[in-house]
């Protein structure tokens, strides 16, 4: 399965290598390299390379480029679903996943991969399992480390390692029994010169944060649960009733978990709940002008917040001479990037950001308008329409705090010029 993981950072360095099986040297990363210089941006590598005896798959997260070598022939979307695991397990133990992170705590890092790859094929990956079995860094923790010379690793086993519910270990006491469920929608779009749809989907999550004593069972109802296209489940949740009934029944992970992933697709109508008036123009002479206003659309009264416009300028835009009503906005003369933050939308007051566009002289105008990414936030607010109807809880007698929210975000959301 896998053989071994390389950590690249964003200058091409490999400052961290593991490996289960024999020993591969890190010159196989240069034909991951020749790969990423051949791209025109991390994207757009392949997440699958193929050489003469390796196959090297690939995810990028924090701006860290994680590498996977395999001898055989593997599943891909196996390997990128365990490095993302390994990336959530990080962000779980540590609070983020950075270089300087993963160097500080170099020690529970290696201890983690082992635990969660035995002899190339994986082995523990629920975060419930992994904290029994290692503990996760503090000061104090640390100190008594170095000073006694032992590990954060415990010596027992983990008591959900062995049961039939291996996401949540067993004996759970909580004085204040909980239940918050967090339902996050991404907005993917990509809007016309006139204003009209030529995209548009909604990538949606439902994260939990579960603080229950005992074992309780829950189920979960949603008013308009056939909107979902495609679903992706956490393996607690029972899949036969979901199929049946629509209905979400589960044993639910200790502490914070991603219940499910869902997509809606292009064949549902997408609200989009911002507007963009823009006029960007160039001219022989005389350099350009741009004039962009933002307002809310199908928002359902909620406020827009968090708004943020970056437009990447032709090559030959020296500076921009731009006045905003509200916000701030910055040019960097570098990467050629003009960025808008303009903070919250006031339908009283449309945000707006007008001006001169400075071009190299005897330069050419450019052929086409820059697009213009927008990101965004709306609280209380599910853009799809999706509600949950109830929580019901059962196997256990005491009443929980329960509580929904609702969150829309900007996925790739581009508007066209």
């Amino acid at each position: 399965m896998i053989h071994s993981l390389f950590i690249v950072n964003s200058s091409g360095d490999v400052f961290m290598e593991k490996h289960w099986k024999s020993v591969i040297p890190r010159s196989i990363c240069d034909y991951f390299f020749d790969a990423q210089r051949k791209a025109s941006n991390n994207e757009d590598i392949p997440p699958v390379i193929t050489t003469p005896h390796h196959y090297l798959i690939s995810v990028l997260r924090s701006n860290l480029f994680f590498i996977a070598v395999c001898m055989t022939e593997v599943p891909p979307l196996f390997v990128i679903e365990f490095l993302h695991r390994v990336v959530d397990t990080f962000e779980d133990y540590f609070g983020e996943c950075t270089e300087s992170i993963i160097k500080e705590h170099y020690v529970v890092v290696y201890e983690l991969l082992d635990e969660m790859l035995d002899n190339g094929f994986p082995l523990a990956t629920e975060s419930n399992i992994l904290k029994e079995l290692i503990k996760p860094p503090n000061i104090l923790r640390t100190i008594a480390n170095t000073v006694t010379g032992k590990s954060n690793v415990s010596a027992t086993l983990p008591t959900g390692q062995l049961s039939n519910v291996p996401w949540r270990r067993s004996g759970v006491k909580y004085t204040n029994n909980e239940a918050y469920f967090d339902v996050t929608e991404e907005v993917d779009a990509i809007i016309d010169k006139s204003g009209a749809t030529v995209a548009a989907e909604i990538q949606g999550y439902i994260d939990c944060c579960v603080k229950l004593s005992g074992m309780p069972d829950l189920t979960l109802t949603f008013i308009n649960p056939r909107l979902f296209d495609d679903v992706s489940f956490h393996p607690c949740v029972r899949l036969k009733r979901w199929e049946s009934e629509r209905v979400l029944s589960f044993i639910p992970p200790d502490g914070n978990s991603r219940l499910l992933s869902y997509h809606i697709g292009s064949q549902s109508v997408v609200a989009i709940p911002v507007y963009i008036r823009h006029n960007i123009s160039f001219r022989d002479v005389g350099g350009g002008r741009l004039d962009i206003t933002v307002g809310p659309k199908q928002t359902m009264g909620r406020v827009v917040e968090g708004v943020i416009l970056e437009i990447p300028m032709p090559k030959c835009v020296l500076n921009c001479n731009l006045t905003v009503n509200q916000g701030k906005y910055t040019f960097d003369p570098v990467s050629k990037v003009l960025r808008w933050d303009l903070g919250r939308i006031d339908p009283a007051k449309l945000p707006n950001i007008r001006g001169n566009i400075s071009i190299q002289s005897g330069s050419p105008p450019p052929e086409s308008n820059p697009p213009i990414n927008v990101q965004f936030t709306i609280t209380q607010l599910a853009v799809s329409g999706l509600k949950v109807n109830r929580l019901d809880i059962y196997g256990e007698k005491y009443k929980p705090f329960k509580g929904v929210k609702y969150i829309t975000k900007a996925g790739r959301f581009q508007v066209r010029t």
